[in-house]
């Protein structure tokens, strides 16, 4: 019996996806078939094939517009910033200080049992720049740089939670496992550097943890995992494992990854509709090469004194936020494309969250962080790069502008937040939207989520109802169905 021939065949392999199911049954027929529908429908042309563009995914693109903006650093106060303590002056607010706003939505906050009477801002402000913008006094450095700047008063999102919130400011979905918007610019444009990441993300270095929803905010979701945000560390080394292992010389490391790439890439021609397989064996490459690139563009022992002054490396406050800001102005200099920093951590009290003392909060969170940012605008001015890099500073919601009770803070507020840009062909000093006379709600040309991040894509050439990546049977773009340009603030 043992050396009669089987009678029944092995048992059929796992089918790990529909396409495998369709080419190894029936001798492939039905993936013919469903090569013609899906060619006939134009969704073949929509996917990456295995040519140029898929083994070389991070390899720089044209978009779809000419623009000057090249790369985008992206300055995250994470927590929510209160518009009316930093941008958006509210005379009005102050007459009515103290008083109860009529109608109010006792849900419109997260803490539904907290909300107290109308609370003035317990800053100053005073007007800046030939555009007389009107600035907080936590912002004495900035607002020397208001003439730069193109505010967007009137922004909203959808939630009042920060999870959900960072999720949708990062992702345009207010749930996770959607690719970010530093995930959708490497996706579409590549990166000028092929040595170092195409997206660089850096969180706090104080100890206080990631933003809510941690390294979702920076994911690459359905999109190649090659166009993930990739994180420093905020301890030691800023990316692990770059040095290679004692006992491996460079000719061996190379032998090694040499051999890893043909057998990759003859899997590759066997699987050229695998998106994720390219990215894999650039990804091998990408950390070959970052062995002797990244540790050089880290490096800001290198920059002169001044320039290290002038961001505040001398300055134990914001040391550490001016660090990040340097190195980021060093990567967009070297061809990275997408840099985005957070300000604060994941608890209340230790990002711009200002529930208990909106005072205390954002004098310290700006002081941490106003040096820095006028800093980078003024070293990337001076270097010719502030027209071709995009600067983006907001959070992920704004703030009530009653008080909470139990303390001098200020709970969320989705219904208004204010973004800034400079560079990177935006029309400086100017404002759009607005908010009404008490900073409660986006009042004149709202501007959502969706509207911010097609207004990104077109300062970075592309187009944002052209920006599209085939997944589950549809087609997917980062603003969903929705998204204007806001136009008034191109230059």
């Amino acid at each position: 019996m043992k050396n009669e021939p089987h009678l029944i065949a092995s048992p059929s392999p796992v089918y790990t996806t529909r396409r495998d199911f369709l080419s190894l049954t029936g001798s492939g027929f039905g993936m013919l078939a469903l090569n013609a529908l899906m060619s006939q429908e134009g969704v073949l042309a929509q996917k990456p094939v295995a040519n140029g563009a898929r083994l070389a995914p991070m390899a720089p693109r044209p978009g779809h517009f000419p623009v000057k903006a090249k790369s985008v650093i992206w300055l995250f106060m994470n927590g929510g910033p209160s518009q009316v303590d930093t941008w958006d002056y509210k005379p009005e607010l102050e007459k009515h200080h103290g008083q109860e706003l009529k109608g109010f939505d006792k849900d419109t906050g997260f803490f539904t049992d907290s909300v107290g009477p109308l609370m003035k801002s317990p800053f100053q402000f005073a007007r800046h720049g030939q555009s007389g913008t009107w600035a907080s006094e936590i912002f004495p450095n900035l607002a020397q740089h208001v003439d730069e700047m193109a505010f967007l008063h009137s922004c909203f999102t959808e939630t009042n939670n920060h999870s959900p919130a960072l999720f949708q400011i990062n992702t345009g979905m207010n749930r996770m496992g959607f690719p970010s918007v530093g995930a959708w610019v490497t996706y579409g444009l590549g990166s000028a550097s092929q040595n170092l990441p195409g997206f660089v993300v850096m969180y706090d270095t104080l100890g206080r943890g990631l933003p809510k929803g941690y390294a979702q905010n920076w994911g690459s979701g359905f999109l190649p995992g090659i166009y993930q945000g990739t994180a420093l560390n905020a301890q030691g080394a800023p990316i692990n494992n770059l040095d290679r292992a004692p006992e491996i010389n460079a000719a061996r490391q190379r032998a090694q990854l040499n051999l890893l790439a043909k057998l990759n890439l003859s899997h590759l021609h066997q699987n050229s509709e695998d998106p994720q397989l390219a990215a894999r064996i650039e990804s091998f490459e990408l950390a070959y090469r970052m062995q002797m690139a990244a540790p050089e563009a880290l490096d800001i022992e290198k920059e002169p004194q001044a320039i290290r002054s002038l961001y505040g490396l001398d300055d134990k406050r914001c040391a550490h936020f001016a660090k990040q800001c340097l190195m980021a102005r060093r990567m967009v200099e070297r061809g990275v494309r997408f840099v985005q920093i957070y300000s604060g951590g994941e608890e209340n009290e230790k990002s711009w969250d200002g529930h208990t003392n909106i005072a205390d909060n954002h004098r310290g969170f700006a002081g941490e962080t106003d040096r820095p940012i006028a800093a980078l605008l003024t070293d990337l001015k001076q270097r010719g790069l502030l027209d071709s890099t995009l600067i983006i500073w907001c959070g992920e919601f704004g703030r009530l502008p009653l008080v909470q009770k139990g303390g001098t803070g200020r709970d969320h507020n989705p219904h208004a937040f204010t973004t800034w840009m400079a560079g990177g062909g935006v029309k400086g000093g100017v404002h759009y939207g607005a908010t009404d006379e008490i900073g409660h709600k986006a009042a004149v040309n709202r501007v959502s989520v969706n509207d911010l991040h097609a207004t990104i894509l077109r300062l970075m050439g592309m187009d944002h109802l052209k920006m599209t990546y085939f997944f589950n049977g549809r087609n997917y773009r980062l603003t969903d169905v929705a998204g204007e340009v806001v136009k008034d603030i191109l230059a």
